[in-house]
This record gives C-alpha cells, structure tokens and sequence, in this order.
C-alpha cells in the first residue's frame, strides 16, 4: 500500500534517533502541518512520495548516510552543527521540540551548514579513529609500565623508545625490585603493546596506500610537515574543501584561532577556541612542530622570513599555534585550487 502524499509541506525537521525518528513539517508560512513519529524503515519510502522540500538535521551518527538517501530522492537534505541549531528551541526539551528546532533553524540565511561525507570519506574516517583509538591505548600501556617499575625504584628515559629497548632487560635481569608476579604482569603489558603496535603499523599503511592513490592527498603532502596521515584525515574532514570559502575559515573552523570577546571598543583576544575537529587541530599542531625542528628546510619552503620575524615576538608554543594555523591556511589553498604547494604560498597565507 502506497504512502499518503503531503503537498503543502515546504520544510521538514528531523531529530534523528537509533530506531524512531521524530518528523515536524511546516508549510511556507511556517505553520506545522506534520508531527509524526517514524521509524528507521518508514523514512525513505515515505520521503519518496513527498514533492521535494528543505530538509534539515542535526550533524550526528547516521545523518551523512540519510542525507545522500535523501538527496538522491530529490530532497534538498541539509546537515547543521548541533550547537547552532540548541538557540532555536522552545520550551523544555523533547523530541518533537528538537525536530521543530531542527526545521526553524535550516531555514536561516546565516546558517553554517555540514557538508554532507561521501562513504570513501566516512570509510577512511573510520580507519583515523580507530587507529586514534589504538594510539590511545597504547599510551595508556606504555604509562602504566613506566608507573609499575616507577613503583619499584626503576626509573626509565622519557620516551616510547628508550622504554621499549630497555624493557627486555629490566625483565629478564633478576633482581629483588620485581617479584614473580610483577614480572610476569609487565611481561603481558608488552606482550599486549607488541599486538597494538602491530594493528598500528597496519591502519597506517592502509592509510598511506590510500593517500597515495588520492590526487587531493598527494597535492597535501607536499605542503611542509603534511604526510600520508594528516592529508587523508583532512580529506575525510573536508572533502575538497568547498564548505569553505577561504583559507581562513578553515582555520577558524579548526579552532586555531584565538578566542575572541569583544564588547564596545575593547577586544580581548585570549587562548585558541579549540573549536571543530579536535584530532585535525592536533595533527597540525604536530605538523607545526615538525617544521620548526627542521630549520635547515625553513628557506626551501619559503618560511624562513615568517618563522624568524613570529619567533622574535612569540614564545614558542605560541609560535608553534601560529604556524600550525599558517600552515591549515595553506593546505586549504593547495586543496581547493587544485595544486601543489610552492614557496609563494608561505608568504601569502
């Protein structure tokens, strides 16, 4: 039996949940002419009878796959940071509200709106936080060997290396400082290690494979500090960077841009806001900090002016922020125009 279908429908709001999702549609006058809950099979087949119309959601889990589902229906499907769309709600907080939010909200000229990821870009965001996530638990097992002999009086260099070399003697040599039991809960610590390091170096080949075969990944890598890694999670982040119309935003959206609080004629400008993608701002952090160790490449680059004049005023973790958001400016560049990286760039971003 076929749906019933709603013409005088004009917007469509839509709180998405794991297996109902809350729908409110509003007429071109705004009046809501459709409050209706629908689960997760009934919303393809029933947007498929309706004339096309402005659908908004919330950027969250399962939002990007419903937004292609829906555009390839006609629709035009638009996804919104959650954060922008909260000011819009009436009341207290429910499902049906949220969804009226969602399609008061959609309709704002001045709306930053989630450029909606292709599955290849999903794909390989899948692969960064999963090795994110591996990264992160072996950090967790290298700290907890350091704490475990820090306990018994064995004190090892800083460092993921000089710990992994130096740990196969500290367990092999007796000594009275581990017992059996500690020994044998260190020797499976590494042994665990020696797997995530495995599964690691795996993710991070299949990554590098991939940014290799990808003509955006490879005009990124030769921006200074960028490799496999960085080029492809901003590939998966940003596509190739359309929801942006200049370097700059790029870098605000990272938030590698300080906080800013303005009122009358005084401007305070304090520590970066830290907004958007989290491990993106790290990686190019990390970038930052690669090039300015590398001084004997600053000239090749065309930094050498900028680095010499920023590192005169700024201490060097600031400088390190200032150059990690130089550096997302001129990746931006080198992705949205379609070409590799040259020194003129350096002294243009």
């Amino acid at each position: 039996m076929s749906e019933k279908v709603i013409p005088e429908i004009a917007v469509v709001g839509i709180d998405i949940g794991k297996t109902t999702f809350h729908v409110i549609g509003l007429d071109h006058r705004g009046a809501v002419v459709l409050r209706q809950r629908w689960s997760r099979s009934q919303v393809e087949a029933r947007f498929a009878n309706m004339p096309p119309c402005l659908i908004g959601m919330e950027a969250c889990v399962g939002a990007h796959h419903l937004s292609r589902k829906l555009k390839a229906l006609g629709h035009d499907a638009r996804l919104m940071p959650a954060r922008y769309v909260r000011p819009y709600s009436k009341g207290q907080k429910n499902d049906f509200r949220d969804a009226e939010a969602i399609a008061e909200a959609v309709q704002r000229p001045t709306m930053k709106f989630v450029a909606t990821k292709t599955a290849e870009q999903l794909d390989l965001q899948a692969l960064h936080r999963v090795r994110e996530r591996l990264v992160s638990q072996r950090t967790g097992i290298i700290n907890q060997n350091r704490a475990f002999l820090h306990e018994r009086g064995i004190a090892v260099r800083q460092g993921r290396l000089f710990l992994r070399g130096e740990l196969p003697g500290i367990l092999a040599a007796p000594s009275d400082a581990l017992s059996p039991r500690m020994t044998r809960i260190l020797e499976d610590l590494v042994a665990d290690w020696r797997q995530l390091d495995e599964r690691i170096n795996q993710l991070s080949s299949e990554i590098e494979l991939l940014a290799r075969r990808d003509a955006g990944c490879e005009r990124l890598m030769s921006v200074p500090g960028i490799g496999p890694v960085i080029s492809s999670a901003m590939v998966a982040a940003i596509g190739a960077g359309d929801a942006f119309s200049k370097g700059r935003d790029f870098a605000a959206w990272l938030g590698l841009v300080p906080r800013q609080i303005s009122t009358g004629d005084r401007t305070i400008l304090g520590s970066i806001s830290k907004r958007g993608n989290r491990y993106l701002r790290a990686l190019f952090v990390q970038a930052a900090w690669v090039v300015l160790i590398r001084q004997k490449n600053w000239e090749r680059h065309g930094l050498k002016p900028w680095i010499e004049a920023a590192r005169k005023r700024l201490h060097h973790n600031v400088l390190a922020i200032a150059l990690a958001n130089k550096l997302a400016r001129i990746a931006w560049s080198v992705l949205a125009r379609g070409r590799g990286f040259e020194p003129t760039f350096a002294l243009a971003a």
